[in-house]
């Protein structure tokens, strides 16, 4: 796949100060989270680039192969813990808004485990990986997650 732009060429303040964002959202919970987040979004979104890029990230900060290989079926895996599984059904409520599906569950179960400032912190992760995605499918991105760590890295 060839990308349709360079997204650093083209708006290269914005597109820095977008990644540096997402690093401050990224860091503001655990990594564990974090990670499983962005994999099951960009499951959701079908983005490539995205989840190449966070399963190897996930399994650099020590995610398993089983829990990476069963989080398309989080529900019926016994792998994961209560809060993980909040905010993974906070992450597919938000990135299936337009399914017109109710969020009351994966809300309470939200609250149920994180408390009121991780809520807002999840919600804006949430918000970046759905961003990323579509940047990522949207302009057709294929990035080398060594390279993209790099990039991230002297954008910071």
């Amino acid at each position: 796949m060839t990308a349709k732009i360079d997204l650093f060429a083209a708006a290269p303040q914005l597109m820095k100060s977008w990644t540096s964002v997402s690093m401050a959202v990224a860091a503001s919970l655990d990594t564990t989270i974090i990670e499983l987040v962005k994999i099951r979004a960009s499951q959701i979104n079908g983005c490539a680039n995205c989840i190449n890029m966070h399963t190897q990230e996930a399994r650099e900060k020590g995610e398993t192969e089983q829990r990476i290989y069963l989080l398309s079926a989080w529900r019926e895996a016994p792998c994961y813990s209560d809060r993980e599984r909040a905010a993974l059904g906070w992450t597919e409520a938000l990135t299936r808004l337009s399914e017109g599906h109710g969020h009351d569950a994966a809300y309470q179960a939200l609250k149920d485990h994180f408390t009121e400032e991780e809520q807002v912190k999840l919600t804006l992760m949430i918000n970046v990986i759905n961003g990323w995605n579509r940047l990522a499918v949207g302009f057709g991105l294929w990035v080398d997650p060594a390279a993209a760590k790099a990039a991230a890295q002297a954008a910071a």
